[in-house]
């Protein structure tokens, strides 16, 4: 059958081996005879081997990555087309195979196109070993003869194994090819990294046990205002989660960017309804524009257009302010956006967007290099948030001069100005009044 009458998706179904016939006094599935008694231990028994992590020397890569590239471990690294993957990796595995034993399969581009991207950003050296054939089979044999310390595929989705009637890339390829090359990390202690492609809705492709089978998931996404790319950690069994690492792209291949909070700032401007406020990703604090945009409305239903931010969120604080402050949002088309491709999840930047929505709507900016930290509450009182300090070390360290947190935050800085509900909002803003207030 071609077509899955379920789904629609096609070459979807695999075949199965039937099982021999059992015995009724046998299990369902289990052949008699097949197993073995298995020996089990207590975990006082289990010695830990302690593991160097494998460093590549790209301080945005080995910070997303967990602290380096855990031995023995099966990573994938997926992304839109064209946003760099085969790029950084390349990058990658350069400075890798300075310090250690480094295969690198290109199973979608030929030996010539990968030598013409390597010139590009002077990533050849004699030590990186490359191969352009992309069967299973013959990837994992030389894996087991020759011990490299990291092997490269790139990509999954051209990888098969040579006895299976199915395409590559299909269901049941990647379940196969996937399995085998993580029996292969975890039996020879090769670390194994993956490119994976990604679906019309943004995941990654493929079927949903592989992100299950794999230690770790990292997403390359693109923001072409900067030519930024950003590194961002999903799944990582060996190390912390939503971390971020940011690259620039440039003629010369991938380059770090460690200083991203200094391009944000240097991009903000002192206007109204521009609001600054950091979010907190993994162990690094970024600052962030929340930029707004309050115009009287001329359709029946206001507009709402959010980018950055979670949509309901930004409705509920505009009606939480309407509520309190008697400000008729309802009657406006609301607009707000987070500058910089980044997007917040975080409810310590519910004050930045009262402040900046209030900002917009009077026509009146904020300070210079003002920052707004807290989370409103439906009874529009304004509450602390936890894991302060980092982020105020962070604004400290880019000359931030004003500070907006809740009353209750426990903060001595002469330059924080504290808040304890929503009408005292309204004072940061002059005598100035609108006639629809």
């Amino acid at each position: 059958m071609g077509c899955c009458p379920s789904c629609q998706e096609w070459d979807s179904f695999i075949e199965e081996q039937s099982m021999p016939s059992v015995t009724a006094k046998t299990p369902k599935g289990m052949v008699p005879g097949s197993g073995k008694k298995l020996a089990l231990k207590s975990l006082n028994d289990v010695s830990i081997t302690h593991q160097p992590r494998l460093l590549a020397g790209i301080h945005e890569w080995d910070n997303v990555i967990g602290g380096g590239i855990m031995p023995g471990s099966l990573l994938v690294l997926t992304g839109d087309p064209g946003i760099g993957k085969s790029t950084l990796l390349l990058h990658v595995a350069y400075k890798l195979s300075e310090k250690y034993k480094v295969f690198y399969f290109s199973s979608e581009e030929s030996l010539e196109q990968v030598k013409q991207r390597a010139s590009r950003i002077n990533s050849i050296n004699d030590k990186l070993l490359f191969s352009d054939q992309a069967q299973i089979e013959s990837i994992i044999e030389t894996g087991q003869m020759e011990k490299p310390d990291i092997i490269i595929i790139d990509s999954i989705q051209n990888c098969f194994f040579s006895a299976s009637h199915t395409f590559p890339g299909t269901v049941g390829q990647l379940r196969e090819t996937s399995f085998a090359l993580m029996r292969l990390a975890k039996e020879h202690n090769i670390a194994v990294i993956i490119t994976c492609h990604i679906t019309k809705e943004g995941q990654m492709a493929g079927p949903k046990t592989l992100e299950h089978m794999v230690d770790g998931v990292f997403y390359l996404q693109g923001e072409d205002r900067w030519h930024t790319r950003i590194l961002r950690s999903v799944k990582n069994r060996f190390g912390a989660i939503h971390e971020l690492g940011f690259f620039a792209m440039t003629h010369e291949g991938m380059e770090e960017v460690p200083h991203i909070n200094q391009y944000m700032l240097d991009e903000t401007a002192h206007a109204p309804g521009s609001v600054l406020t950091s979010s907190l990703e993994g162990s690094r604090p970024l600052l962030l524009e929340i930029q707004a945009l309050i115009v009287p409305t001329k359709f029946n239903v206001p507009q709402r257009v959010v980018t950055g931010l979670d949509h309901k969120r930004v409705v509920l604080i505009a009606a939480i302010l309407e509520k309190y402050l008697h400000i008729k949002f309802s009657a406006h088309d609301i607009f707000v956006k987070v500058s910089g491709g980044i997007k917040i999840n975080e409810s310590s930047a519910d004050l930045a967007i009262a402040l900046a929505l209030l900002s917009s709507y009077f026509q009146d900016a904020l300070p210079e290099k003002a920052m707004a930290l807290g989370e409103l509450s439906l009874t529009g009182s304004i509450k602390p948030i936890n894991g302060i300090e980092p982020q105020l070390k962070e604004a400290q360290k880019f000359g931030i001069k004003t500070l907006f947190v809740a009353e209750s935050q426990k903060l001595s800085d002469r330059h924080v100005v504290k808040l304890k509900n929503v009408y005292q909002l309204l004072g940061l803003f002059g005598t100035k009044q609108v006639a629809s207030t």
